[in-house]
C-alpha cells in the first residue's frame, strides 16, 4: 500500500498558552524519560479515497478515538524512536532519519499498513522541532536532548478482521535527561528461558508496540531476578541469542573480533547496530554477524576469550553488560569497558556536533 502523491504541507496552529522560554528551561533542568511533552504534535490522516492528507501541527493533546478503532483490537500500530541534538551553535539536528523512514515503511509494510513517504516523514519531523525548538536541551546539558517519537495507528471503526481503511500518523516529542545520570553503569541481564520475543515469519523485526507487550512479562520476571534487563534466545533451539527488549548486544574477544547476533528476521536492525558496525570495521575490527548460541557466551567469559559486552540501541546509545544470569547460574561479565566507552564517546561526539561527521549521518532541524 505504497503512496506516492507528494507530501501534503503542513497547516500551524499554535497553542495559545505557550511557556516562556524560561519556564521551559526550568522544566529541562530536570526532564526524566517520557513524562513530560513538548507543546505540539503532527497530525496526518490516510484514506483509500485521498492517501496521506490534512497535515497539521496542532497543540498536544489527547487523540479521541471510536472504541471499535482497529488498533484497540487488531494493534495495526507502529512507531519509530529518534533524538534531535543541540549543537554548540545554537542548531539542531538528528541522526541518521532516512534509516529510521525506512524502517517506520518496513514495519507498515509487515502489518498490512500504508506506507509513508519518506520525505513526508523527515518534513513532520522539522515542522515539530522547528516549532518547538525551546524544548531541545542546550548543548551544555551533557546528553540530554528532545526524544522524538513517530507513530502509526489504524484509526477505522469497525470490527472486521482486516487491514483498517483509515489511519493516522503523529510524532510527538519528549525531552530526556541523560540515561546514565551518574555516569556510565553496567547493566545486569536476564536469560528468559520462559518467554521468547519473536518467531521467524513474526513481528520481530517490525517496531510495534506488540513486540514490546510480549517482553514485559519476562521483563518482570528479570527484575524479580535483580537484573535489569531481559536477554531472548530464539524460539526453535532457545540457544541463539538474540536481543534485549530494546536493544542489540555485540560481543568482543580478545583477538580483536566482534560478533553480533545476524538480522534473521526476529530481530529488530537497530540504528545504533548499523552505525556501530561501520565504526568498528573503520577501527579494523573483524566484524562477524552471525548466529550466535547462550553457551558460547558463558564458555568466552569464563575462557577469558570475550573481553567485553555491550549492549545498543537509541535511548542508552552504547552501555556495558555487567553481569548474566539465568535460572540456576549466574557470570559476572568482563570489568574492561575500554572499547565499549571509547564507541560510545566517538558516536556521541557524531551526535552533537562536536566531531566531524564524515558519514553524512547528521540532518538538520533548525
Amino acid at each position: 500500500m505504497t503512496q506516492t502523491a507528494s507530501s501534503p504541507s503542513f497547516a500551524v496552529t499554535e497553542a495559545s498558552d505557550r511557556r516562556s522560554r524560561a519556564e521551559i528551561a526550568e522544566l529541562l533542568t530536570n526532564p526524566g524519560f517520557g513524562s513530560l511533552f513538548s507543546e505540539h504534535m503532527v497530525m496526518v490522516e490516510w484514506d483509500k479515497e485521498q492517501g496521506w492528507h490534512d497535515a497539521r501541527v496542532v497543540p498536544y493533546g489527547p487523540i479521541p478515538l471510536d472504541p471499535s478503532a482497529a488498533v484497540f483490537h487488531y494493534a495495526q500500530e507502529i512507531f519509530e524512536g529518534m533524538k534531535a541534538y543541540r549543537h554548540e551553535d545554537g542548531t539542531v539536528w538528528t541522526f541518521r532519519p532516512e534509516r529510521n523512514a525506512e524502517r517506520f515503511n518496513n514495519s507498515a509494510r509487515r502489518l498490512a499498513m500504508p506506507e509513508l513517504p519518506p520525505t513526508l516523514f523527515l518534513d513532520a519531523i522539522k515542522e515539530l522541532v522547528s516549532l518547538d525548538e525551546a524544548w531541545v536541551p542546550g548543548a551544555d546539558a551533557g546528553e540530554m536532548s528532545l526524544y522524538l517519537r513517530p507513530f502509526m495507528i489504524a484509526t477505522e471503526e469497525a470490527l472486521g478482521v482486516r487491514p483498517s481503511n483509515r489511519y493516522l500518523f503523529s510524532v510527538i516529542a519528549s525531552p530526556a535527561g541523560s540515561y546514565f545520570p551518574g555516569g556510565l553503569k553496567p547493566v545486569s541481564l536476564w536469560v528468559s528461558d520462559q518467554y521468547v520475543r519473536a518467531a521467524a515469519g513474526g513481528t520481530g523485526a517490525a517496531k510495534c508496540g506488540g513486540n514490546y507487550a510480549a517482553s514485559l512479562a519476562s521483563q518482570a520476571e528479570g527484575i524479580e531476578h535483580g537484573c535489569d534487563q531481559v536477554v531472548f534466545l530464539d524460539a526453535v533451539d532457545h540457544r541463539y541469542v538474540e536481543e534485549l527488549g530494546g536493544m542489540n548486544l555485540f560481543f568482543l574477544y580478545a583477538d580483536g573480533r566482534v560478533v553480533t547476533p545476524e538480522l534473521t528476521g526476529t530481530i529488530l536492525p537497530g540504528v545504533t547496530r548499523s552505525s556501530l558496525l561501520d565504526l568498528l570495521r573503520e577501527r579494523g575490527h573483524q566484524v562477524e554477524e552471525r548466529r550466535f548460541t547462550l553457551d558460547e557466551w558463558r564458555d568466552g567469559v569464563a575462557s577469558g576469550d570475550i573481553t567485553e559486552v555491550f549492549a545498543c540501541g537509541t535511548a542508552a546509545v552504547i552501555t556495558p553488560v555487567g553481569r548474566l544470569a539465568w535460572s540456576g547460574g549466574e557470570l559476572d561479565m568482563p570489568e574492561e569497558h575500554k572499547l565499549t566507552e571509547d564507541l560510545r564517546a566517538e558516536l556521541l561526539d557524531i551526535q552533537y556536533g562536536r566531531a566531524e561527521d564524515r558519514h553524512g549521518w547528521l540532518y538538520q532541524l533548525v
